[in-house]
């Protein structure tokens, strides 16, 4: 292929280069601010606010006017263009990969531009990472899109028309905007397994601590507004009883101002009231304490953030941002599995998928939204018996793989209000399919983590595991719950009766479907009235 081609004065200024940008600095919600208005701090937090009910319904899921970026006849060259030694053995094995006819060397080709592209693509997204970066370097990283000669021309003029930018404020991510995130330090850097940053390392340990003291932080307010609260109730619960007291009727037959005297219940109330102004003073005391915990965890939160930008934690974070692509590349490995097409480049070779069926920011927003419309649930957490939604960071991963999945189900520093992370494939041959895989495993993830060591015992997924286990299956007992979980969302919602009874009333209960899904079942099938009894039974007993 003639463009694909280096010019050789080009390829002579291949350079590695790095641009900086300065952190914002936190800002912080009004400390009592109702539990519906909560948000996270906009710094290294995850910004949920708890008063959106649902994922904003698309509209428009392509723009009217293709992006001429990919018109560009050097878009290969400008890709390629300063990103080191790494673009010349990309380049080598590229032109060779597309050159040969023979299969054995085309499989061998294709298994070292495999390596070869991720090296690049590291290189890449550091640049990428910058606000200054290069618009056709950032198109190139979110697609996997070497060169738009890959691909046909119905193929080019889809991704040309794919929004770019995030019109609708949904924490759904292409690679090029969350690694830009993470190196600004508006993300914390996904969770692994390896060891702590080297204490020479300062930047990224006071990162750590920081996170760590911001999580301490948003706990300690929900602990004093969710005390606020209470204190609120029981002062309105003493004004009522003084009102009570304090009205009285007039004496029949005499004179308007002569009025009876106390009644037996407002005798009562007064000896009550003793009680209920002790009880308001040892809330009070509870407050102060709570008020003072969070003074101690906001002065650490400033101090660190402090270090943090004296340490270089102020400017783009360039070994982050390498960390969590090392990161991502794991998640491209776990969408596409052992068996699946691992190949990293964009190409009309293994790409089919359908304005409909790609996996861009809308189509996948859709998917979201229509899940929750079933399983109103699937992105809550409960705080002090109360629901809070919190839908998860979604990264989307330019792989051909089949499955999404979940990465963490909530940040280890603030398990209160921190998204969780899911990871979805933009080439999936089926998009429902490996976004509905993704929840599941959030939605086991989060039950589990929640259960702790008790997950094998109590709720969704103690009930869960018992019957696994009484039913003597092998295996991994989340991936028989994501395949039930599919098959809830997607026969069952429906009326189409596929699952075990034991796990139909383990999910009815600890998954439920909203109330007029439910109405319209229980017109369906027996089954399905049994299971409405049984929640009207625990609504009675206040065991539900």
């Amino acid at each position: 292929m003639d463009d694909l081609g280096l010019d050789p004065e080009l390829a002579a200024l291949l350079d590695n280069t790095t641009e900086f940008v300065p952190q914002k600095k936190i800002n912080k919600e009004a400390l009592f601010s109702s539990a519906s208005d909560l948000k996270g701090n906009d710094e290294n937090d995850s910004g949920v606010n708890l008063n959106i009910t649902s994922y904003t319904k698309i509209e428009k899921f392509l723009e009217d006017n293709p992006d001429p970026v990919f018109d560009d006849p050097d878009f290969y060259k400008k890709v390629l263009h300063g990103e080191s030694t790494g673009a010349h053995r990309l380049h080598g094995l590229l032109s060779k990969y597309l050159g040969t006819k023979d299969p054995k060397d085309k499989s061998i080709f294709r298994l070292q531009l495999v390596s070869a592209y991720w090296e690049f693509a590291s290189g890449l997204a550091i640049k990428v990472g910058s606000p200054k970066a290069d618009h056709l370097k950032k198109m190139s990283l979110r697609y996997g899109l070497v060169t738009p000669s890959l691909l046909t021309a119905e193929q080019k003029n889809l991704f040309a028309r794919l929004i770019e930018t995030n019109q609708t404020n949904e924490a759904v991510y292409y690679i090029d905007e969350w690694v830009a995130e993470i190196g600004r330090g508006k993300i914390n850097p996904s969770s692994t397994d390896e060891a702590k940053a080297s204490r020479k390392d300062d930047s990224a340990r006071f990162q750590q601590l920081l996170g760590k003291a911001q999580g301490r932080l948003q706990s300690a307010e929900n602990l004093l507004r969710a005390k606020s609260g209470e204190r609120t109730r029981a002062e309105n619960d003493i004004k009522n009883k003084f009102d009570s007291i304090f009205t009285h009727e007039s004496v029949a037959g005499l004179a308007s101002d002569i009025l009876m005297p106390y009644t037996d219940m407002q005798k009562r109330m007064m000896v009550e009231m003793g009680e209920s102004l002790k009880k308001l003073m040892s809330i009070d005391k509870e407050l102060q304490k709570y008020l003072a915990d969070y003074n101690v965890s906001d002065g650490d939160v400033n101090s660190l953030q402090g270090k943090v930008d004296s340490s270089g934690g102020g400017v783009t974070n360039a070994s982050g941002i390498a960390a969590e692509f090392d990161t991502i590349r794991q998640m491209a490995k776990m969408t596409c599995g052992r068996q699946g097409n691992h190949f990293p480049i964009l190409s009309r070779e293994y790409f089919h998928s359908s304005a409909r069926e790609i996996g861009s920011r809308e189509n996948v927003i859709e998917a979201l939204r229509w899940i929750e419309s079933i399983d109103p649930g699937a992105y809550c957490r409960q705080y002090k018996s109360q629901m809070n939604r919190i839908p998860p960071f979604v990264i989307l991963i330019p792989s051909y793989g089949d499955t999404g999945f979940c990465w963490e189900p909530f940040d280890r520093y603030n398990r209160i209000t921190s998204r969780g992370r899911i990871a979805v494939p933009m080439y999936a041959k089926n998009l429902t399919l490996a976004v509905l895989t993704a929840v599941a495993d959030l939605r086991w993830q989060v039950a589990k983590e929640k259960a702790s060591y008790y997950w094998m015992e109590e709720g969704l997924t103690g009930y869960y595991y018992q019957w696994f286990q009484a039913q003597k299956l092998k295996g991994d007992v989340k991936e028989y719950f994501i395949n039930d979980y599919l098959t809830w969302i997607l026969k069952e919602s429906e009326g189409t009766q596929k699952l075990d009874k034991e796990v139909r009333a383990v999910f009815w209960r600890y998954m439920p479907y909203p109330p007029e899904l439910k109405a319209k079942l229980k017109t369906r099938a027996l089954v399905y009235q049994e299971l409405c009894q049984r929640d009207a039974n625990r609504e009675m007993s206040d065991g539900y």
